[in-house]
């Protein structure tokens, strides 16, 4: 299965408890064909979100748009994108 990233632009800026009720929303309604994995929040100088970067494993990238749009619409995306990840271990 291959992993997206999925860039959510939060504007005007949230605080990280807003966070928590759509991270569970989007964890109870994964399926085999998306899922997803982690997430990094963006933060201002106030600790408030700016950016939530997803990362997803997903059958193909608009398998992981839909889900992304029934899951959690209140939070939308700028763009979903297919991601290698390297390990700054690899490079010792």
């Amino acid at each position: 299965m291959a992993k997206y990233l999925a860039v959510h632009p939060v504007d005007p800026p949230v605080s990280m408890d807003a966070v928590g009720p759509l991270a569970k929303k989007a964890k109870a309604g994964v399926t085999p064909d998306a899922y997803w994995v982690k997430s990094w929040c963006e933060l201002n100088d106030n600790g408030e979100v700016t950016a939530v970067y997803c990362e997803w494993d997903g059958k193909d990238a608009q398998t992981v748009r839909d889900a992304l749009t029934s899951l959690i619409p209140e939070l939308p995306f700028s763009k979903v994108s297919t991601m290698a990840e390297i390990q700054a271990e690899d490079f010792r």
